[in-house]
């Protein structure tokens, strides 16, 4: 197999890239972008669907077979609900954030006109010295609002700003690589398993190697709420999702493994699939885990219910605190690409 270490460098920055730009779901257009920009440099071909999912073709050896490697670029988020009285921004959410977690977290709002205002999400009670249910006041949407950057102390003053209600709230993901190789951040779900895709087509274009079969890079835009793989191009017979595994409870991955998920809420994932990804970790002595996520969905699970005739598996570095203030390390990431070179034969 091919050393990656020489790639880890590449692996961050492509990661750290990637969670510089804010793709909340149903606002991804920057983020699609970058990529079209990524594969064209490499000199392969890509293009978007009409959803906007990014697809970035690698020809294989054998061109007979295609398979399909997924991930999504888009990220938890909210939306501008209504304009309180005094000022402040009423929110809905877009995905599952763990909502307690915001609380006091600095955002970006994008209005359809291009401006870009900061401000921080905060709860309604959210002074110590004045509140008394400061500390006890539920972290709910319902509970909290957007106090905005600007000088504003009343509706009208908001709206003549051009916010109004279907504005997206991107959150700040406070991203930070540490010196013992922690990646620590919001939104590793999924700009980490990502930012190993993009890595792996670094590595065959720099490298000059083709994948055993025809490979589609396929990075979904709509993975948050539900439809992201919904529909695939009909000439792809397997996919393997590249998310996050999930580290806790009852659960035997962590930070530094590459996570097989042999089942989650949608039922178990493709058996023969599966038993190689296994083997493949086994002889390449990887660092993984084999888990079940009964919480958990993916654009596999998506692409099936869809009707696409696949196979289906899905594999992801270990990430702790997913959905809040997400971690992983680098032998996770490392993990996870050597899998995916393994993968796809090289």
């Amino acid at each position: 197999m091919i050393d990656i270490t020489p790639y880890r460098q590449t692996l961050f920055q492509n990661a750290e890239e990637l969670l510089k730009i804010d793709s909340p779901t149903g606002f991804t257009q920057e983020a699609a972008v970058y990529l079209l920009q990524k594969a064209e440099k490499l000199g392969y071909p890509c293009e978007k669907n009409q959803k906007g999912c990014v697809m970035v073709t690698i020809p294989g050896r054998d061109p007979s077979k295609t398979v399909l490697i997924s991930g999504h670029i888009d990220t938890l988020g909210l939306m501008v609900r209504s304009i309180t009285e005094d000022g402040m921004l009423k929110f809905t959410l877009l995905g599952g954030p763990v909502v307690p977690t915001l609380d006091g977290e600095y955002c970006r709002i994008h209005t359809r006109s291009g401006n870009v205002y900061t401000g921080t999400i905060l709860s309604l009670s959210p002074s110590a010295h004045v509140y008394t249910d400061s500390k006890t006041r539920e972290r709910a949407p319902a509970e909290m609002a957007v106090r905005l950057d600007m000088p504003v102390c009343k509706k009208e003053d908001v709206e003549k700003l051009g916010i109004r209600a279907g504005d997206f709230i991107c959150i700040d993901p406070k991203t930070q690589i540490t010196e013992s190789g922690f990646l620590k951040s919001r939104f590793i779900d999924d700009k980490g398993g990502s930012a190993c895709m993009l890595t792996l087509a670094e590595i065959l274009s720099k490298e000059n190697r083709k994948p055993a079969f025809t490979t589609i890079l396929f990075f979904s835009v709509y993975e948050e709420v539900g439809h992201g793989a919904a529909c695939l191009p009909l000439e792809v017979s397997e996919m393997l999702a590249v998310d996050m595994g999930c580290v806790g409870d009852d659960l035997s991955c962590t930070e530094y493994d590459v996570s097989i998920c042999a089942k989650d809420s949608s039922g178990p994932y493709d058996y023969e699939m599966v038993g190689r990804l296994i083997s493949l970790a086994e002889q390449n002595h990887l660092k993984f885990a084999v888990d079940i996520y009964p919480q958990y969905g993916s654009d596999v699970s998506v692409a099936l219910r869809g009707g696409n005739n696949i196979r289906g598996a899905l594999i992801g570095p270990g990430v702790h605190a997913s959905h809040g203030m997400e971690r992983t390390h680098w032998e996770g990431l490392s993990n996870t690409l050597s899998l995916l070179l393994a993968y796809v034969d090289v």
